[in-house]
């Protein structure tokens, strides 16, 4: 692998780091190792890189901020990060605009960049972290709003064909917190989102305290710069910060069960909160089902449920990456013994 290292370290467009540690590398922050670190600041030099026989014959793992990945072990090859930031107007059309951002962008840092130049849209997904390339595959949503709402094409490199492609919407079978990405794990490299935004669009407040956050803020009339401080405001009471205690944020979808299963837990829990998904199906609080089987704060060693919000796990300092599953597999099965309904994580786990 050393020969490997020495060609690549020459060239231009990436860096490489040999036995890696990823610990800074994971917004859980547990220990883990990567065998090649490969860091690309430029989407032109993927082909070559994969024209390598340790990238096009071994383990990839593709990473963006890593605030939504679990290492419960280390990564026995490679990692690709793709670090360009960039952000560029396409196509101004007057009452919106078609924007490319480059994969590496910060996501959030994106978010107050399109309030600042007068675009609507993306103020309740502000403060969510990681990366702008990142966004598409997990459709990242918060308060009401999924960002497949915007996304107008993903560029990526398909590494079946060893070529760039442009994916249009339609092409990327957003689903609730899922995509084509997610749901072909290592195919797809992102390397940049090409987002329509519009100037002007109704806001939405209906969700989960926004509107009271609004009210407590003295805003009468709000505008989408005060609904990003809204929900910033809300982020940071409700949820742990990451860069105090170690956690990927949500750490379980909000569960998607038939109606009927729904109003039977409704009925029997009418505290329980319930949202439309689709005809015959409804969105469940996981937060709430997990609160209810009482284990909001419950610490295993340094493994935890958060006591901010029982859908976060976190790190209290030195847990692994496999102590963390440990707990939230004893909090999905619990809420499954007593509601009957199986959550789903989040992250991705490794």
């Amino acid at each position: 692998m050393s020969g490997f290292i020495t060609g690549l370290a020459s060239e231009p467009g990436y860096t490489v780091v040999e036995n890696a540690s990823l610990e800074g590398r994971n917004s859980f922050r547990v220990p883990a190792r990567a065998e090649l670190l490969i860091d690309v600041a430029r989407a032109d030099v993927l082909p070559q890189l994969f024209d390598l026989p340790a990238l096009k014959n071994g383990s990839v793992l593709i990473l963006g901020a890593g605030s939504n990945i679990l290492f419960t072990r280390d990564w026995p090859g490679v990692i690709i990060s793709m670090t360009a930031t960039g952000i560029r107007i396409l196509d101004d059309r007057g009452d919106a605009a078609l924007i490319c951002v480059e994969a590496g962008e910060n996501w959030n840092d994106f978010v107050h960049w399109s309030l600042a130049n007068d675009f609507v849209g993306l103020e309740n997904l502000a403060l969510i972290p990681g990366t702008v390339g990142a966004a598409p595959i997990q459709n990242i949503g918060a308060y009401g709003v999924e960002v497949c709402e915007f996304i107008a094409a993903v560029e990526v490199f398909d590494r079946t064909t060893n070529a760039q492609i442009r994916l249009d919407n339609a092409d990327c079978a957003f689903t609730y917190r899922d995509s084509l990405f997610k749901r072909t794990p290592g195919r797809y490299i992102v390397t940049a989102v090409e987002f329509l935004l519009p100037r002007a669009r109704e806001l939405r407040l209906d969700y989960a305290g926004v509107r009271e956050e609004l009210t407590t803020m003295g805003a009468d009339t709000p505008t989408a710069p005060l609904v990003a401080e809204a929900v910033c405001r809300l982020r940071t009471r409700k949820l742990p910060n990451p860069n105090l205690i170690g956690n990927a944020g949500s750490f379980f979808k909000n569960p998607v069960v038939p109606t009927e299963l729904a109003e039977n837990l409704h009925r029997e829990n009418p505290a329980l909160p319930i949202w439309p998904a689709t005809d015959s199906q409804r969105k469940l609080s996981a937060a709430w089902l997990i609160e209810a089987c009482g284990l909001k704060g419950l610490r295993e060693g340094d493994a935890g449920v958060s006591s901010q919000h029982a859908l976060v796990l976190v790190n209290h300092g030195h847990a692994t990456g496999a102590q963390i599953l440990v707990l939230a597999q004893r909090v999905r099965s619990e809420v499954q013994q007593r509601f009957g309904v199986v959550l789903e994580p989040e992250p991705l786990i490794i």
